[in-house]
């Protein structure tokens, strides 16, 4: 049961006036059917399939190509209202990335049934263990940010994946799943290398966020990833306000996704702030803002919690529910 879901339900059984539900029921449904557009783009190997493995319920996912012969190369993920679109790896061949370009940028100008661009944002994942990023340097430069325009600048973001490799992973802290104090400055270091190209290139500054998807050992064993709230938090400044909160329903529900994370701020708190603005501004239009700081003292902020580390309906009605049904 999604949150729209949960929602809809506790107003069906509340005490309000039925013109007071029928209002925010209308709002409800006017919310669960906005769709974020996620699209994926970086060189074979980088990762894009464990990042969003490790960040979303890919369980549930349908999948399919391209939905016209102009991107028949680019698969498509659905979880709901949540799409993805995961682009072919780029660098195997010159020939081959004409071709993938031709349908990113075939892709990106693709507009919805309200003649708004389909795609919300853009994820690039770099490898931060390789020392040749041309090819993903060249695609960014020269394609997404001309697509995109420099007003629309905000709508991509770059990820360097696999910090754990970088410098051979003779630097990553496996007891903690954190970088040491070396291999954070190397990472530093990269990251603003990426920025000041892009901007050199293009004017446009955009903050890479270095993090590791996690990913399964031979044997099976499930390595951490690291810094994915991070991420997921980049993802969702980038995302519309008020769509945000489609995605907490599509998390993955591993808690161990979400545990490791630089020091910079706490970034399972910030996501949490971001979907309860989102479900303010999208459930509620705003029109009840006035009531936030009551929220507070009742205990909103947490109010993700239930979605965003167990996905438990419990732990939703009490966190989400429940106060939004006594403001």
């Amino acid at each position: 049961m999604s949150i729209f879901d949960t929602l809809s339900e506790e107003v069906m059984q509340s005490g309000l006036p039925e013109a007071e539900k029928n209002r925010r029921l209308s709002t409800l449904l006017k919310a669960s059917s906005r769709k974020v557009n996620l699209m994926l783009v970086g060189v074979t190997g980088s990762g894009k399939s464990s990042t969003v493995n490790a960040m979303f319920d890919m369980n549930v996912a349908k999948v399919g190509m391209g939905v016209d012969p102009e991107t028949i190369g680019i698969e498509k993920y659905e979880l709901g209202n949540l799409t993805i679109w995961d682009t072919p790896g780029l660098g195997d061949s010159l020939e081959q990335d004409k071709e993938h370009v031709r349908q990113i940028v075939t892709k990106l100008s693709e507009t919805d049934e309200n003649g708004a661009l389909l795609i919300d944002m853009v994820l690039v994942v770099l490898d931060a263990s390789s020392k040749d990023l041309t090819v993903s340097y060249d695609v960014i430069n020269n394609t997404l940010i001309p697509c995109l325009g420099k007003d629309e600048s905000h709508r991509i973001l770059v990820a360097l994946n696999r910090s754990d490799m970088a410098m051979k992973g003779r630097h990553w802290n496996h007891e903690e799943n954190v970088p040491d104090s070396i291999l954070k400055g190397y990472l530093t270091k990269k990251a603003n290398s990426v920025k000041e190209r892009i901007s050199a290139a293009t004017g446009i500054t955009i903050d890479p966020v270095c993090y590791c998807a996690g990913y399964t050992e031979d044997d099976g064993e499930q390595l951490a990833p690291y810094n994915l709230s991070k991420l997921l938090y980049y993802i969702l400044m980038a995302v519309p306000a008020e769509k945000r909160i489609v995605l907490a329903d599509k998390l993955n529900e591993d808690d161990r996704s979400w545990y490791s994370n630089d020091d910079d701020m706490d970034y399972n708190e910030a996501v949490k702030g971001s979907f309860f603005g989102s479900l303010w501004e999208g459930v509620c239009d705003g029109a009840e803002k006035g009531s936030l700081t009551g929220g507070c003292a009742l205990g909103i902020p947490g109010i993700i919690v239930g979605a965003f580390i167990g996905g438990v309906l419990g732990g939703l009605h009490a966190l989400v529910v429940k106060p939004l049904m006594e403001l």
